[in-house]
């Protein structure tokens, strides 16, 4: 396809209400993704370097 302004490209021949909404809540959940895994991976570390209950730390 080819516009013939930058108006035509955002109209997408008509569709542009369904594309444009649909790109950004792509975008968003793709974000969401990204930083629910930072928090999990946090939470991880931070599992990871206390001790287990009922371990006593070697002094």
């Amino acid at each position: 396809m080819q516009w013939n302004s930058f108006g035509e490209f955002l109209a997408m021949g008509g569709y542009g209400l369904y594309i444009w909404p649909s790109f950004g809540m792509t975008a968003l959940c793709m974000a969401w993704e990204v930083a629910a895994l930072r928090v999990r991976r946090t939470a991880a570390l931070r599992s990871l370097s206390r001790p287990a209950a009922g371990e006593e730390k070697a002094s």
